[in-house]
Formats: C-alpha cells, structure tokens, sequence
C-alpha cells in the first residue's frame, strides 16, 4: 500500500463508499467516481474511494485515481473530512459492514450523506403525509395478501405492481380487471391472461410477497406525439436549500410500461416541453421531498424525482432515487458534477451536515 502525505495538502478529503464484489474488487459507478475525482482535483481537494471493511481506527484503505495516468491507485490514508455513500446494492446496505461504517462516521461527526437507498412504499407513507405533497401521490398499498390486493384492483381497474426495492422499471407490470373479471397482466414484453382473480393470484403470490411489492394506482397519463412521457428531475443541496440540478424527459416507445431508456424508452429534449408552471412545480416539490428526506432519514445532497403529468393537468410524484443514474444529458451532468462538487467543499468547511442532519 502507498501511504497519502497530506500534510502538505490544504484540500478537503473526500470518501466516496462503495462496495466489495466476488474476487474482492471494489465495485461502484467508476465513470462517475473519475468525473468526480477530476472535479474535486480541480477545486483543490481529493477523493478516496472505499468500502465498509477498508476502515480502521485512525486511516482507511482504498483507491484513488489519478486523471493524468488515467490510473487508479491503492492507498491508506487519513479519516475523510466527509464521506459521500454510493454503496451500489441494497444488499450491502444491509450488511453489519455497512452499518458499522455509518456508525464509525455518525460517532465522529463526520458529515455523511445520502445514508441508504429508498424503499417505494416507505417512501409513499412518508410523503403523504405532507400536506401539500400527498395530492400528487397515485394510491398505494402493500402487497401482503390476497384480498386486499383484490379490492384494491376492483376500485381501480387498472394498477401498476412494483417490487419495493426495485429500479429502472425492472419487474415492474399492469394489471387489468376486465367486467367479464378476466384479468390481464402486462410485463414489458408480452402479456398473461387469466380467467379470474383467484387464478392469477395462485401463480403470482409467492414472488410478490417474496419480493416485497406494491400496487400502485395507474394515472392515465399525458401524452407527447401519442405516447407518454416523464419528468426527470435531478436535485440537490445548495448554499440556497435544496433546488433542480436539471430535467429531463423519457419517453416511451413499444410499450407503455416503464419510459426508462435501458427497457426501451428515449430520451427527448425538456425544452420542447418547458412551461413556467412546470418550473415552478418542480422546484416546490425539490424542496419540500429534500425537506422531508433529510428529517426523517438523514441529510440527501442528491436525489432525483420521476414525475409525470396525466390526461387531465394533474403533476403526479411517482418516485425518488436517492442514488440517480447518470443523465444522458451532458449539460445536466456537467452541471450534477459541479454541483456535488461545491456541496462536498461546503460540507467539508464546514465540517458537519446543513442543520446537523447527520
């Protein structure tokens, strides 16, 4: 191991968590870690990237990547000034590892955010009771067990099931009560029918109590050149509050399910749809979800909302991301890095989180 002299180093030192795969190689979003990294070398800092079981008492063991060699290096060095959490898997976060690391942080006031990913349903409850948020909430319930599954489709007619934990529109269908009460399940791909509710239930009980889903009310939905679309809303924490980074618009294309470009979605420009009421919506609902999150989970510096819009004008809130993919859009993610960035440095100084949300 190379060990970092930072004594000459009047910067910041900023700790990216990731996580340990198979053979014991750190896993993570290593484009992202290198944008970053090259951003924070240019304003003076520098940042490690770590997993839970490289910390000890008073260093930690990780790797750093150096953008002239383009070259990633093992090192130990000093306890950060902040750590950043991309942990990549719930699975992780689940992990002792994992906890004892946000404790070993937490007893040193050691400013570290976006503390865990975000569960569907949780996040549901959380948000409706917002006054003014809950409004733009579709209907959701737990999946738990038969029946109140059943009524729940019998009042909509038309639902979304999601698996709780679940990203990018994976495992994510439509389910159809015909008057006939036939039902029909869509998938991204094909569809089922079944005869009645019973015999849909017999085939589908065990993966979705399983996999911890919900039923979610469908919204029928806005359309742009005949087919729907949503909002992509990026945010994060200034010396302002919490405000929109950038927004973007996915589209779908074969099917209506999911606008997520990775399962067959497009992206298209924000600008050919920009109003002022949008811009106004979409910095309330920033600032209150930021609000929200940071009460009662822990402070998020970065987090993304996909809303939509349905037939009739009404703003839907389907979910947060407390971890955002990157945007396909080069000016929003130029901008995303420059951001977290300024709000590494700010912590940093500052030495703990915005109204001691640690």
């Amino acid at each position: 191991m190379t060990y970092v002299d930072l004594k000459n180093h009047t910067g910041p030192l900023i700790g990216i968590l990731a996580g340990r795969g198979k053979h014991q190689s750190i896993i993570g979003n290593g484009p992202f870690f290198r944008e970053l990294q090259r951003e924070i070398i240019k304003n003076g800092g520098i940042s490690v990237v770590f997993t839970p079981e490289d910390i000890k008492e008073t260093t930690i063991a990780g790797v750093i990547y150096t953008p002239e060699l383009d070259k990633w290096t093992a090192i130990t060095c000093p306890i950060p000034h902040i750590v950043f959490n991309r942990v990549p898997t719930r699975k992780i976060e689940s992990t002792e590892s994992f906890k004892e690391a946000f404790q070993f942080f937490q007893n040193r006031n050691i400013p570290f955010f976006n503390p865990r990913f975000l569960d569907k349903f949780t996040l549901f409850e959380m948000l409706s009771h917002d006054s003014i948020l809950q409004s733009f909430l579709p209907m959701t319930i737990k999946i738990t067990e038969r029946d109140s599954l059943f009524r729940f489709l019998e009042r909509y007619k038309t639902i979304y099931l999601k698996p709780s934990h679940g990203a990018k529109g994976i495992g994510i269908y439509k389910l159809c009560l015909q008057k006939n009460q036939t039902v029909i399940m869509h998938s991204l791909y094909d569809e089922h029918v079944y005869k009645d509710f019973q015999a849909f239930w017999k085939e589908w009980e065990h993966p979705f109590l399983k996999k911890n889903y919900i039923a979610q009310e469908s919204v029928k939905p806005a359309l742009f050149e005949g087919k729907r679309y949503d909002f992509r809303i990026l945010a994060h924490y200034t010396e302002k509050g919490f405000q929109v980074t950038g927004t973007g618009i996915r589209q779908s294309r074969e099917q209506e399910i999911t606008t997520h470009v990775l399962n067959g979605g497009c992206m298209i420009p924000y600008e050919g749809i920009q109003t002022e009421e949008h811009d106004q919506f979409f910095a309330m609902i920033v600032e209150r979800a930021g609000k929200i999150l940071t009460k009662k989970l822990g402070f998020f510096g970065e987090f993304s909302i996909d809303a939509g819009l349905s037939e009739d004008g009404k703003y839907i809130i389907y979910e947060i991301n407390s971890k955002p993919m990157r945007f396909d859009e080069i000016n929003i993610e130029k901008k995303r890095i420059r951001t977290l960035v300024q709000l590494f440095l700010q912590l940093a100084k500052n030495n703990c989180l915005p109204d001691n949300k640690r």
